[in-house]
């Protein structure tokens, strides 16, 4: 028994032009909500990053809270990478579904992929 679950992508060798791509990147958020059967508590964010001048060359960070946690999305075009969290009180998540998703809207090479259960010691009494 577990509180929630958290799914992190990386995701290497995407094309420079879909992670450049905000309204692609904005849909994504909703498009996980609704395929996650998940609800969003208000308008998703997306915001372009600047240069940093170190290892970041700039990209777009979007993030929408949803009633069951987050999901968050940062890409980097120019490295042709993505960072991607799907974080969720449910349980029961598809690690690979969601990895699938992701490498087939960016067209990525490769996923890593990281699952975590959450909330391990949480109340077991609160769970049901």
């Amino acid at each position: 028994m577990n509180f929630g679950e958290h799914v992190m992508i990386d995701g290497y060798g995407g094309s420079p032009e879909l992670l450049d791509d905000k309204k692609l990147i904005f849909s994504c958020l909703g498009e996980m909500c609704e395929l996650m059967k998940m609800y969003q508590l208000g308008k998703p964010q997306i915001e372009h990053a600047p240069d940093n001048h170190m290892k970041d060359p700039g990209g777009w960070s979007a993030f929408t809270m949803i009633a069951e946690s987050h999901i968050s999305i940062h890409t980097f075009p120019r490295r042709r990478f993505i960072s991607a969290d799907v974080y969720t009180c449910k349980t029961g998540l598809d690690p690979n579904f969601i990895a699938n998703f992701f490498k087939k809207k960016f067209k990525l090479e490769d996923v890593e992929l990281n699952f975590v259960k959450r909330g391990k010691k949480y109340p077991k009494h609160n769970l049901a």
